[in-house]
């Protein structure tokens, strides 16, 4: 009896999972492994798959098994087969127990992971090695030995892009497959896939030149030059002494104006600014902060964000001085030109009258310590990095800072970036640190810590990756938990007032055929591979690509540890060919001919030294070119030429760009005022576009005046611009003397950029936010928004994941809107205390990691030619930062030339030449002139790090701070130069 209920649950799971089970089942393994299954109803399932596909095969077997011979274990048998046929996610849903069935939660999140897979599908195809991934999946317990071998059998038949569809085709198919396959894909050398598929798009601007900056590069504070305040609190001590703390105190309480005791002239100083009037909908958002509320306002870019915060500051200011408290804004930006612009343009015009209100970045030339501009303004406009240096100083004793119980509202704008380690995160958790304090303190009925009003500002908060509904949420609920807000608002009520006051621009997408012949590409090619047959290194990925570059990094990184100098030197070369790939696909031959070109040039010079008492012009210079040199600078000689001339061919102009001048064309054409932006990837791309353009009369003819916006951190080939070069090209385009912006991701987000009718993103595809944010600039009426971009690029496809999770995130927004409040807190609040313990475990880590290993223990070595250069006990370190060698008779080691990267850039700050190997040309670091001293800084990534511990290692480095040593602060007094006369 048992056995019958049991085989009816069977039959009802199979006809309410039927659509599924079709969808899951393969129809050869599953029959294989019934051999309870009459030769004839085989037949007519297997005719039935091959004849009608899969699906309909599968449709047989499901009415065979239905039809099959009831009870001696015939379904527990089917559930065997699916489950040792590969077909595990069937099994699940013909299983009585119910226990393994999905929820419809996870189903979601299953039809999710599929339909990303479909939408990068060509992408997939192209660039996966198929058979590297069948076999790590196999050793992952995805796949079994039968889904290997088909895979196998299909690649060696068909090639490995129908290898791949077989591949996938089998994945979608498995129980809980998306997490492991993104793993095997990047332990595949196939990172930059999973990045497509899990939404980690790298927007790294300098990813042509070979730097692996951090999506930030733009925005981070403290990389930009004449970062004068944090200097100013070091170096004010003496000022500030003067302060008494008591004072300071009491000066914050008070604020800078004295209490007014003729309440006419309070009234007059609250009264409101005439022309500070919110829109319907911007009120809508703007009420719960009126109210005192912790909120996240959403609006789109162009809908006025930043006056709602103007309107909320006012009003918040007026009431604290109504009720005679002490009123402080502290408004956060991520972007040091954004400090000025909502200065000029936002808060000064409409508080000034008010309330004192000043700017401040790391450009900011003020001989005042920060504390101090607290205490004497009311509203205060700076970059985040700047306030969280004051709150470290704070906990110092020997410092001046502020607490955060200085302010009463602090404004963040461009709120998305408060997670992980950034630093808008890093000031909240101080925030929610005392908060859970408060709550500790409230039950013990002593004083609470006042806390500040906090308000985010963001157009977009993304999904952070996410590829399900839910994690969409838990993304966007995180950054309500991180900025502790009871809500987050967006427009609902007035939403018809919304759209007419936003503009959507056109959307269109110009594809660009690579199909056209690229002789450039292929002499390139050539000489790759003449250069890993000479050197034996086989790579696994494609000439030009991402994963190439990342293998030939990790190659040039394990040669010098290993002391293979030939493979070391030809991975560096490698890498610069494959630069020059990358830049032939998105540039001009010409540009990336002249990358090698001065390469070449810079590679001969540093190999061919002078010594450094020769002021004899006449005396022979020294080679330093070992075989392996000579091999690699002939071989470009040789090919030079050619490549010199392929780069002339205008018949063999990259497609890209030919698109790029028709849409160009075309745009500025059809409007009596053009303006527009392109958005590129890497400084090196916006120069070259810019030269382009310049150098093609026909974009004058049509009215183009066009200029490259770039960032200011110091970290790429090409010289930064600083922020009065940039805030010099804004005006200029403002103004219409510019019409064509260049810009790498500083344009993109909170820049006040006026108006645009064109916006191009030139196969440049980020992420979502980017996305909102990029085509929020095109905000002039009857706008264009364009993608241009190759057909085998995968940009189009990644653009279409964007939109979806543009969609997504929208809808993950109304979910978390629509939650009940008390499971919303809830939820909050354990995200809350998740990121404060997530913070301390890292502390911990970086303890773990900074342990401190005797400088004695190490020896560097020229990663070159393996020469000891000296022991760790040589090093010694200038104002936390600079790594110099103090090591007697140093110079004898080293000869130093012109730097000629720092010249090429026209650097602003003192050239003292690069110092370089005696014996083989290596660059080692700069000379730096500290205090009237002369002294050769040394950049890690240039040796290999020996550790003598129990046994002998060897390392490479990208930076001194992963160096697990601390060494010790320059003695300046033991290297002072004295003499009799002193």
């Amino acid at each position: 009896m048992a056995a019958e209920s049991r085989d009816e649950r069977f039959l009802y799971m199979i006809s309410c999972f039927r659509p599924r089970l079709k969808q899951f089942i393969r129809v050869q393994p599953v029959l294989d492994r019934l051999p309870s299954l009459s030769a004839a109803e085989r037949e007519k399932v297997r005719a039935a798959a091959l004849q009608r596909g899969e699906v309909e095969g599968a449709e047989e077997l499901l009415r065979a098994v239905e039809r099959g011979p009831r009870g001696c274990g015939w379904f527990h048998e089917f559930l065997q087969a699916l489950e040792h046929g590969g077909c595990s996610l069937a099994a699940c849903y013909v299983n009585p127990s119910l226990s393994q069935l999905p929820s419809p939660a996870e189903e979601a999140d299953h039809d999710l992971c599929v339909h990303l897979v479909q939408l990068l599908h060509s992408t997939l195809v192209d660039k996966m090695q198929t058979m590297q991934v069948a076999e790590k999946c196999l050793q992952m317990g995805i796949f079994q030995d039968e889904d290997l071998d088909r895979i196998h059998t299909v690649t060696d038949n068909r090639g490995n892009r129908d290898g791949a569809r077989e591949l996938l085709s089998r994945i979608v198919h498995k129980k809980d497959w998306f997490s492991p396959f993104l793993i095997a894909l990047r332990e595949t050398q196939h990172g930059g896939l999973a990045d497509d598929l899990s939404g980690n798009v790298g927007g790294t601007e300098n990813r042509q030149n070979g730097m692996k900056n951090s999506t930030n590069e733009e925005t981070e504070v403290t990389s930009q030059p004449g970062y004068v305040i944090v200097e100013d609190l070091k170096q004010q001590e003496n000022v500030n002494e003067s302060f008494s703390s008591e004072n300071s105190v009491l000066e914050a309480c008070i604020g800078k104006n004295p209490v007014l005791s003729d309440e006419d002239e309070m009234e007059s100083r609250a009264s409101p600014e005439p022309d500070l009037i919110l829109r319907d909908y911007q009120m809508e958002v703007a009420k719960p902060a009126l109210n005192g509320e912790n909120i996240i306002i959403c609006l789109p870019t162009g809908s006025g964000k930043t006056r709602v915060a103007v309107y909320i500051t006012k009003d918040h200011l007026d009431k604290k001085k109504r009720a005679s408290e002490p009123g402080k804004v502290i408004v956060l930006v991520n972007k040091v030109p954004l400090v000025e612009q909502h200065l000029r343009k936002e808060f000064n015009p409409f508080l000034k009258r008010w309330y004192q209100v000043i700017g401040l970045s790391g450009d900011s030339q003020l001989k005042i310590s920060f504390p101090e501009v607290v205490r004497r303004n009311d509203v205060i406009i700076s970059t985040a990095q700047i306030l969280e240096n004051s709150l470290l100083n704070a906990a110092k004793e020997d410092e001046e800072g502020v607490q955060l119980s200085d302010f009463s509202l602090i404004i963040i704008d461009e709120c998305h970036h408060t997670q992980k380690e950034g630093v808008y995160n890093n000031i909240m958790r101080r925030y929610l640190k005392e908060k859970m304090k408060n709550r500790k303190l409230a039950k013990e009925n002593k004083p609470l810590i006042p806390q500040p009003q906090i308000l985010g500002l963001t157009a977009s908060p993304g999904v952070g990756g996410a590829t399900s509904y839910s994690k969409a949420e838990e993304h966007i609920l995180k950054i309500c938990a991180n900025l502790d807000a009871c809500r987050i608002m967006t427009v609902e009520e007035h939403a018809s007032q919304l759209k007419n006051q936003v503009k959507e621009p056109y959307k269109k997408t110009v594809i660009a055929d690579e199909k056209r012949r690229d002789p450039f590409r292929e002499k390139i090619t050539e000489i790759m591979t003449d250069i890993q047959n000479y050197c034996q290194l086989h790579p696994k990925s494609e000439f030009g690509t991402q994963p190439y570059e990342q293998w030939v990094i990790r190659e040039e990184r394990r040669a010098a540890k290993e002391e293979k100098r030939k493979e070391r030197v030809c991975a560096e070369h490698l890498k610069k060919y494959n630069d020059a790939l990358q830049i032939n696909d998105t540039i001009r031959m010409v540009d990336a001919y002249n990358h090698l070109n001065n390469f070449y040039k810079e590679e001969k010079s540093k190999k061919t030294v002078r010594s450094d008492d020769d002021d004899d012009d006449d005396e022979p210079a020294v080679s330093k070119q070992d075989e392996t040199d000579e091999f690699l600078i002939a071989l470009f000689h040789a090919k030079k030429k050619q490549l010199k001339e392929l780069a002339r061919k205008p018949e063999y102009e990259n497609e890209k760009l030919i698109q790029l001048r028709n849409t160009l064309m075309e745009e500025f054409t059809k409007t009596e005022e053009p303006r527009g932006i392109i958005f590129t990837k890497t400084r090196l791309s916006a120069f070259a576009l810019f030269q382009w353009i310049k150098d093609n009369p026909k974009f004058e003819e049509v009215g183009i005046k066009a200029h490259y916006l770039i960032g200011a951190g110091h970290n790429s080939e090409i010289k930064p611009m600083t922020q009065n070069e940039q805030r010099e090209v804004i005006d200029k385009f403002r103004s219409g003397n510019v019409n064509l912006l260049i810009a790498t991701t500083v344009a993109e987000e909170g820049l006040d950029i006026k108006e645009c009718n064109i916006v191009i993103r030139y196969g440049l595809v980020t992420n979502e936010i980017a996305m909102v944010q990029a085509r929020g600039r095109a905000r002039a009426d009857e706008s264009t928004y364009a993608l241009v971009a190759s057909s085998g690029s995968g940009a189009v496809e990644r653009e279409d994941v964007n939109i979806f999770r543009e969609k997504m995130m929208y809808k993950a927004i109304q979910r978390v809107q629509k939650m009940p409040q008390e499971d919303y807190l809830n939820k909050i609040q354990n995200f809350q205390l998740q990121s404060i313990v997530e913070k301390q475990m890292k502390a911990k880590r970086d303890q773990r990691k900074t342990y401190n290993k005797n400088p004695s223990l190490i020896t560097f070595l020229c990663k070159n030619c393996h020469k000891l250069i000296c022991s760790g006990e040589d090093i010694q370190v200038i104002e936390n930062m600079h790594h110099v060698s103090v090591k007697k008779d140093f110079q004898s080691l080293y000869h130093t030339r012109e730097n000629k990267t720092l010249q090429d850039k026209h650097a602003d700050y003192q050239i003292n030449g690069e110092i370089i190997c005696k014996d083989c040309g290596q660059a080692w670091g700069n000379m730096m002139v500290h205090r009237g001293l002369d002294l050769p800084c040394l950049k890690i990534r240039n040796f290999v790090v020996v550790f003598e511990d129990k046994k002998t290692t060897k390392q490479m480095f990208k930076k001194w701070g992963e160096l697990p040593v601390r060494f010790p602060n320059f003695d300046y007094a033991a290297h002072y130069p004295s003499s009799d006369e002193d």
